[in-house]
């Protein structure tokens, strides 16, 4: 059987994101590349699947327009999405993907996304964390 957490750990470090913490028994790894916006990101990897979560923001002001602005940005995003924790307060940017099948590019793809999102909706999200 693959060693699917040796082969997302991998990845990274060949992606230049520092590994802050990690548990193989748990397959669980936490990465930063703060330049890109890429701060004590979760991935989790779960076979079948690899999951990523980033905390983004939490929501101070719950209404209506914070809600409708993330769902319709959801549209943009190339992969994963903006999603809510259990409470509802925590915006969370999440993805994923197929461990099985996975490769250097797609994983990438899917934190570059990430980034890309962050450096273009900036402003909005650091308007929606203050209200």
């Amino acid at each position: 059987m693959q060693d699917y957490f040796q082969l997302v750990k991998n990845y990274l470090l060949q992606l230049n994101y520092n590994i802050l913490h990690e548990n193989n028994e748990e397959g669980i790894i936490m990465i930063s590349k703060e330049n890109e916006g890429i701060k004590n990101m979760i991935l989790g990897v779960a076979p079948p699947i690899l999951i990523m979560e980033q905390h983004i923001f939490n929501i101070k002001n719950k209404n209506e327009v914070v809600y409708r602005n993330l769902l319709q940005k959801n549209r943009d995003i190339v992969h994963g999405a903006f999603v809510l924790d259990h409470t509802g307060e925590k915006v969370i940017f999440r993805d994923t993907l197929q461990v099985e099948n996975l490769d250097l590019n797609e994983l990438e793809a899917s934190l570059n996304s990430l980034g890309l999102l962050l450096s273009e909706y900036s402003d909005q999200i650091i308007n929606f964390s203050k209200h």
